[in-house]
Protein backbone atom coordinates (compact mmCIF):
# COMPACT_ATOMS: atom_id res chain seq x y z
CA UNK A 1 0.00 0.00 0.00
CA UNK A 2 2.98 2.21 0.83
CA UNK A 3 4.04 2.22 -2.74
CA UNK A 4 0.58 2.90 -4.44
CA UNK A 5 0.21 5.61 -2.07
CA UNK A 6 3.59 6.88 -3.16
CA UNK A 7 2.56 6.42 -6.83
CA UNK A 8 -0.76 8.06 -5.82
CA UNK A 9 1.76 11.15 -4.32
CA UNK A 10 3.42 10.86 -7.52
CA UNK A 11 0.54 11.61 -9.95
CA UNK A 12 -1.19 14.37 -7.40
CA UNK A 13 2.35 15.91 -7.19
CA UNK A 14 3.00 15.96 -11.40
CA UNK A 15 -1.08 16.86 -11.93
CA UNK A 16 -1.67 18.98 -8.58
CA UNK A 17 0.86 21.66 -9.62
CA UNK A 18 -0.74 22.78 -12.35
CA UNK A 19 -4.16 24.91 -12.94
CA UNK A 20 -7.94 23.96 -17.24
CA UNK A 21 -10.42 24.48 -19.39
CA UNK A 22 -12.43 22.39 -17.69
CA UNK A 23 -11.66 20.67 -14.96
CA UNK A 24 -10.30 17.08 -15.77
CA UNK A 25 -11.59 14.04 -15.13
CA UNK A 26 -10.11 12.01 -12.54
CA UNK A 27 -8.42 8.89 -14.09
CA UNK A 28 -9.53 5.31 -12.54
CA UNK A 29 -6.08 4.23 -10.92
CA UNK A 30 -6.46 0.29 -12.42
CA UNK A 31 -7.09 1.84 -15.90
CA UNK A 32 -4.04 4.55 -15.51
CA UNK A 33 -1.81 1.28 -14.54
CA UNK A 34 -2.75 -0.13 -17.29
CA UNK A 35 -1.21 2.62 -19.83
CA UNK A 36 2.04 2.62 -21.51
CA UNK A 37 4.89 4.75 -20.02
CA UNK A 38 4.04 6.93 -22.76
CA UNK A 39 0.02 7.22 -22.92
CA UNK A 40 0.68 7.81 -18.77
CA UNK A 41 2.68 11.12 -19.73
CA UNK A 42 0.31 12.32 -22.37
CA UNK A 43 -2.25 11.79 -20.37
CA UNK A 44 -0.65 13.76 -17.17
CA UNK A 45 0.34 16.60 -19.69
CA UNK A 46 -3.15 16.98 -20.42
CA UNK A 47 -4.65 17.01 -17.23
CA UNK A 48 -1.89 19.39 -16.14
CA UNK A 49 -2.72 21.75 -19.08
CA UNK A 50 -6.56 21.24 -17.98
CA UNK A 51 -5.52 22.10 -14.60
CA UNK A 52 -3.69 25.06 -15.48
CA UNK A 53 -7.07 26.58 -15.99
CA UNK A 54 -8.90 25.22 -12.94
CA UNK A 55 -9.77 27.25 -10.12
CA UNK A 56 -7.85 26.38 -6.39
CA UNK A 57 -10.55 24.53 -5.65
CA UNK A 58 -11.47 22.44 -8.27
CA UNK A 59 -7.58 21.67 -8.46
CA UNK A 60 -8.11 20.63 -5.00
CA UNK A 61 -11.61 18.85 -5.76
CA UNK A 62 -9.54 16.56 -8.19
CA UNK A 63 -6.57 15.61 -5.85
CA UNK A 64 -9.47 14.58 -3.14
CA UNK A 65 -11.17 12.38 -5.70
CA UNK A 66 -7.86 10.63 -7.39
CA UNK A 67 -7.09 10.52 -3.52
CA UNK A 68 -10.37 8.73 -2.47
CA UNK A 69 -10.36 6.35 -5.53
CA UNK A 70 -7.19 4.87 -4.45
CA UNK A 71 -7.95 4.00 -1.03
CA UNK A 72 -11.11 2.52 -2.34
CA UNK A 73 -9.20 -0.11 -3.66
CA UNK A 74 -9.23 -3.23 -2.48
CA UNK A 75 -5.85 -4.64 -0.76
CA UNK A 76 -5.89 -7.06 -3.60
CA UNK A 77 -6.04 -4.39 -6.28
CA UNK A 78 -3.33 -2.31 -4.24
CA UNK A 79 -1.12 -5.05 -4.69
CA UNK A 80 -1.44 -5.82 -8.23
CA UNK A 81 -0.95 -1.92 -8.73
CA UNK A 82 2.06 -1.84 -6.33
CA UNK A 83 3.71 -4.76 -8.39
CA UNK A 84 3.18 -2.97 -11.74
CA UNK A 85 4.37 0.46 -10.57
CA UNK A 86 7.55 -1.52 -9.29
CA UNK A 87 7.94 -3.14 -12.43
CA UNK A 88 8.30 0.36 -14.07
CA UNK A 89 10.20 1.89 -11.82
CA UNK A 90 12.49 -0.96 -12.15
CA UNK A 91 12.48 -1.07 -15.89
CA UNK A 92 13.85 3.17 -15.67
CA UNK A 93 17.35 3.74 -16.84
CA UNK A 94 18.57 5.93 -14.18
CA UNK A 95 19.43 8.55 -16.26
CA UNK A 96 15.31 8.63 -16.88
CA UNK A 97 14.72 8.08 -12.64
CA UNK A 98 16.65 11.18 -12.68
CA UNK A 99 15.08 13.03 -15.13
CA UNK A 100 11.49 12.29 -13.22
CA UNK A 101 12.97 13.36 -9.48
CA UNK A 102 14.25 16.74 -11.49
CA UNK A 103 10.67 17.50 -13.18
CA UNK A 104 8.97 16.93 -10.11
CA UNK A 105 11.24 19.28 -7.86
CA UNK A 106 10.72 21.89 -10.62
CA UNK A 107 7.00 21.43 -10.47
CA UNK A 108 6.97 21.95 -6.47
CA UNK A 109 9.88 24.68 -6.35
CA UNK A 110 7.03 26.24 -9.30
CA UNK A 111 3.84 26.12 -6.48
CA UNK A 112 2.71 28.70 -4.31
CA UNK A 113 4.01 28.11 -0.27
CA UNK A 114 0.34 28.13 0.22
CA UNK A 115 0.35 24.84 -1.67
CA UNK A 116 3.12 23.72 -0.82
CA UNK A 117 1.80 23.75 2.82
CA UNK A 118 -1.35 22.06 1.51
CA UNK A 119 0.75 19.45 -0.33
CA UNK A 120 2.85 18.96 3.16
CA UNK A 121 -0.40 18.72 4.80
CA UNK A 122 -2.19 16.33 2.39
CA UNK A 123 1.49 13.76 2.68
CA UNK A 124 1.29 14.09 6.67
CA UNK A 125 -2.40 13.04 6.28
CA UNK A 126 -1.84 10.18 4.06
CA UNK A 127 0.80 9.15 6.46
CA UNK A 128 -1.04 8.83 9.29
CA UNK A 129 -3.61 6.33 7.86
CA UNK A 130 -0.86 4.02 7.42
CA UNK A 131 -0.45 1.48 9.75
CA UNK A 132 3.11 1.57 11.79
CA UNK A 133 4.77 -1.41 9.84
CA UNK A 134 3.63 0.62 6.53
CA UNK A 135 5.36 3.55 7.63
CA UNK A 136 8.48 2.12 8.88
CA UNK A 137 8.35 0.24 5.72
CA UNK A 138 8.18 3.42 3.31
CA UNK A 139 11.23 5.45 5.59
CA UNK A 140 13.29 2.69 4.99
CA UNK A 141 12.71 2.91 1.20
CA UNK A 142 13.16 6.83 1.63
CA UNK A 143 16.67 8.13 0.11
CA UNK A 144 19.10 9.65 2.68
CA UNK A 145 20.11 12.94 2.10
Amino acid sequence: MPLVLAACAVLLLSLGAGNAQASPDVPDPQDWAGLSPGQQAERRAAIRRQLQAATPAERQAFRQTLRERVERLTPAERESLIATTRERWDALTPAQREALANERRERIQAMTPQERRQLLQQRRDMLQKLSPEERAALREKLPLR
